[in-house]
């Protein structure tokens, strides 16, 4: 049965920030990212979930490219509407998941990260950005949270959000038998809503970027789902050595043998 889709819905607060002066910022900072990683990543099926408005598999090279989210926006068209805490789809079925800001607007992030792991391959790739609170970013989200407890206007995407620390990122992923393959960060500007203030600290991302990459205000990790298997046999190379050919001596002096020998 075909659905109908309500293409008067209104834009999710998220495609509204993303539009934003500040959200073209993050995308352009994070589409740089995704596509140097995509382009060198195999495989059959990859998925990006969520941030639909970013084509973050654009210059993968996999056949099978899908796009999830969790609504209906009438600006996107996804391949699928599901939650990202029980995904629809098969058990070790995806060489490529993308996950961009999903983490710390998740109910439950730790589920998220074991659907995660259920249904990608092995030795399959996780893609993660996410917003980094030890950064300029995460500043702003202490003072938002302090000054504006009780007022949700000023608490919108993406301050609504928790952010989770790079370190305890990386804790959840080794638990799950995932190996962390490699951690850059962007975005060391400020989190300005003006592109006038864009333009006056944009020398911060080339500094930032040489000389305080840890504190970016988005970091984005490439990690590989490692499946442990049984332990591979090893060659002994504590053998007797071959000893050399030996001339075979008669062991009965019969006549025959001495006229053969004579």
């Amino acid at each position: 049965m075909s659905q109908q889709l309500n293409t008067s819905a209104p834009l999710h607060p998220e495609h509204q920030w993303l539009n934003s002066a500040l959200g073209r910022y993050l995308q352009q900072e994070e589409q740089v990212l995704y596509d140097q990683a995509v382009v060198d990543l195999f495989g059959f099926n990859a998925l990006q979930i969520g941030c639909l408005q970013m084509d973050l598999l654009r210059s993968s090279r996999i056949a099978n490219r899908y796009r999830s989210t969790e609504y209906i926006n009438a600006a996107e068209f996804p391949h699928l509407y599901c939650c990202d805490d029980f995904l629809p789809i098969a058990d070790a079925s995806l060489d490529l998941l993308i996950l961009p800001h999903r983490l710390e607007f998740s109910e439950r992030p730790h589920q998220t990260l074991r659907e995660a792991e259920r249904v990608m391959m092995p030795e399959g790739h996780l893609l993660i950005s996410g917003f980094n609170p030890l950064s300029l970013w995460g500043m702003a989200l202490f003072l938002r949270n302090l000054l504006h407890n009780n007022d949700a206007a000023a608490k919108s995407f993406p301050w609504n959000g928790s952010f989770i620390g790079l370190g305890r990122l990386k804790d959840w992923l080794a638990l799950l038998g995932f190996e962390v393959v490699s951690v850059q960060m962007c975005c060391h500007t400020p989190p300005c809503e003006q592109d006038s203030w864009h333009r006056r600290f944009g020398f911060m991302d080339k500094l930032g970027a040489k000389w305080l990459s840890a504190i970016g205000g988005v970091y984005f990790i490439v990690a590989k789902k490692r499946v442990v298997g049984m332990t591979p046999l090893k060659p002994s190379w504590k053998t007797v050595p071959v000893k050399p050919n030996l001339v075979v001596r008669p062991t009965q002096r019969k006549p025959s043998q001495r006229g053969h020998v004579e």
